[in-house]
């Protein structure tokens, strides 16, 4: 397969002239390995046996030869790390060495990336990456402010949606056929499984259980849902449920794996609301995990089926899938941008944001996220009330949706297809 371009490749060709070392990181197969072989001239695989075997006896030999050096996999041997950071201490000329990992072997991370190795996280293709449509409302031009005009239409439906919520983002994934595809979604959850958690030090004695739980929290996607009940999910009403502490453990460890990328609540630097609840809303790394775990396709999607586990919600699990996939891709934009993205909700729920898209100086881009094609007044609801509370910090308020054409409504709130939004 030719080499498709992500837009973290503008990101890395921006900082790697200027900087010595960049790590990026992100899931198993989601292309950071090829991404960085774009620039490489010397590869070090640590996931060969017999190169991390000699790296372990002498670790400063990863930084040996021409660069830039591309080390892949630098968890297998943590001690390159610490090589890697050395040598650029003792020599900072931008474009040395590229590092790959799809794993921290620490939880929290202590390689923050304060230092001389700057992280970049990967994740899998957004919309525009997949090629779905020719975006024409850019994220970046949202974030400058000034509410700027805007049009596009596309042919891209609920029935497309649904299908690149199953297809995933993983670049080797998505171009496989339905059951091939399917069947390398089940290999990849499997070895999490069987083998993941065992690399980073944790037994798993009923995996099972590990395995139920994970599809709980794919089941609990864009929601807040506790801890609790994702595990009484998992467990079916079961009396003989893991306790909190290995709940939290398979937590940590997932999270370490990158494969639950979890958007936190939105902490304002300014006292604009009085009482905000400040629990994560649950994402998957990539929608099609869930989907995967769930046992659901794109036509039991189409026609309202929850999967095999079922929490409360609000709405279809359809709608919060969609609203998964459109994050997914939201940040990936943000990133671009030098921006975060969170989410608001009041405690109680009275009022929610699906995603607060934060510039560095503070100041905000509400999105929120409708399966729908027909945007109503009780759809921007939320949206008007965060206006009326954020005053002049909110930089622009944006519904995006599953219908056909981007416009301004006459209140100035944009209406966005997901397939048109990009970068």
């Amino acid at each position: 397969m030719a080499y498709l371009r992500r837009i973290i490749d503008d990101e890395i060709d921006e900082l790697f002239s200027a900087l010595p070392a960049l790590s990026i990181e992100g899931p198993k197969a989601v292309g950071k390995t090829e991404t960085a072989l774009q620039r490489a001239y010397t590869v070090r695989r640590l996931d060969d046996p017999r190169q991390a075997s000699v790296l372990r006896v002498d670790p400063t030999r990863v930084t040996a030869g021409d660069p830039p050096v591309l080390i892949d996999e630098w968890q297998r041997v943590p001690a390159t790390w610490d090589a890697v950071r050395r040598a650029v201490d003792a020599d900072a000329s931008p474009g040395r060495f590229l590092i790959t990992g799809s794993a921290s072997l620490d939880s929290p991370p202590t390689h923050s990336g304060a230092g001389p190795i700057v992280r970049l996280r990967l994740r899998p293709m957004s919309l525009v990456e997949r090629r779905v449509a020719p975006p024409s409302v850019s994220l970046r031009g949202l974030l400058a402010g000034g509410g700027p005009d805007f049009h596009g239409e596309t042919a891209v439906g609920l029935v497309e949606y649904a299908e690149e919520i199953v297809a995933s983002g993983f670049p080797a994934i998505r171009p496989l056929p339905a059951r091939a595809r399917r069947a390398q979604l089940d290999g990849y959850l499997a070895r999490v499984v069987d083998k993941d958690f065992e690399e980073l030090g944790h037994q798993v004695r009923r995996p099972d259980t590990l395995r139920r739980w994970i599809t709980a929290y794919g089941a609990a996607t864009s929601t807040t849902a506790s801890l609790e009940s994702i595990r009484d999910a998992a467990t079916g009403g079961e009396a003989d449920k893991p306790a909190r502490s290995t709940v939290i453990q398979y937590r940590d460890a997932l999270e370490r794996l990158w494969l639950l990328d979890p958007v936190p609540a939105w902490i304002p630097s300014r006292n604009y609301f009085s009482r905000l609840a400040h629990p994560d809303k649950h994402h998957l790394a990539d929608p099609a995990l869930a989907a995967a775990l769930l046992g659901i396709d794109a036509g039991r999607l189409l026609e309202g089926h929850e999967g095999t586990v079922a929490l409360p919600r609000a709405g279809t699990l359809l709608g919060h899938l969609f609203e998964s996939l459109v994050t997914q891709s939201v940040r990936v934009y943000a990133q671009a941008a030098e921006a975060e993205v969170r989410h608001l909700r009041t405690k109680g729920g009275r009022h929610e944001i699906d995603l607060i898209v934060e510039r560095r100086d503070g100041r905000v881009l509400a999105l929120e996220v409708k399966l729908t094609g027909t945007v109503t007044d009780d759809d921007v609801k939320h949206l008007r009330w965060a206006k009326e509370r954020i005053g002049n910090d909110l930089l622009d308020a944006i519904v995006v949706t599953a219908g056909p054409a981007a416009y301004r409504r006459r209140d100035g709130i944009g209406v966005v297809p997901a397939a048109l939004l990009g970068p």
